[in-house]
């Protein structure tokens, strides 16, 4: 009989993983390290938890992951120690449909603010334009 910490066997997938390598697994993050730093930061919940990097995260459970004013909330199908591709790690988890409509509400508000701010610093033509309102009787 396996104990519950041990090692799976070479040709079984592992039934729990360090939520830090899962995370890094999952392509959330691109190192550990930042995964791990987000953990101790309280970026990342599980079942509504804050948790360490060593807390071990299986199937079927919930993590919250907050990601540049972005949040995602998935539930865990399947674990991982390695990184493979962005198929593979698609796999892994399955975002809640409240989270993607509310994710892609953020975005859009994003872009509608960074379309309203402009370009930058304006042209010539564009100070030309504004001194030729502001001076009209």
């Amino acid at each position: 009989m396996a104990k519950a910490g041990a090692a799976a066997g070479p040709g079984e997938a592992p039934a729990r993983v360090r939520v830090d390598k899962w995370l890094w697994a999952a392509r959330f993050y691109k190192t550990r390290t930042l995964a791990a730093q987000a953990i101790d930061a309280g970026q990342v919940r599980i079942n509504g938890e804050r948790v360490k990097p060593a807390h071990a995260v299986a199937a079927g459970a919930k993590v919250e992951v907050r990601k540049s004013a972005l949040a995602w909330i998935v539930e865990v199908t399947a674990v991982s120690e390695r990184r493979g591709s962005a198929t593979d790690a698609a796999l892994l988890y399955r975002e809640t449909a409240e989270s993607a409509a509310a994710r892609a509400k953020a975005i859009a508000e994003r872009a509608a603010a960074a379309a309203v701010r402009g370009s930058g610093r304006p042209t010539k033509k564009d100070r030309r334009k504004l001194e030729d309102f502001l001076n009209e009787p």
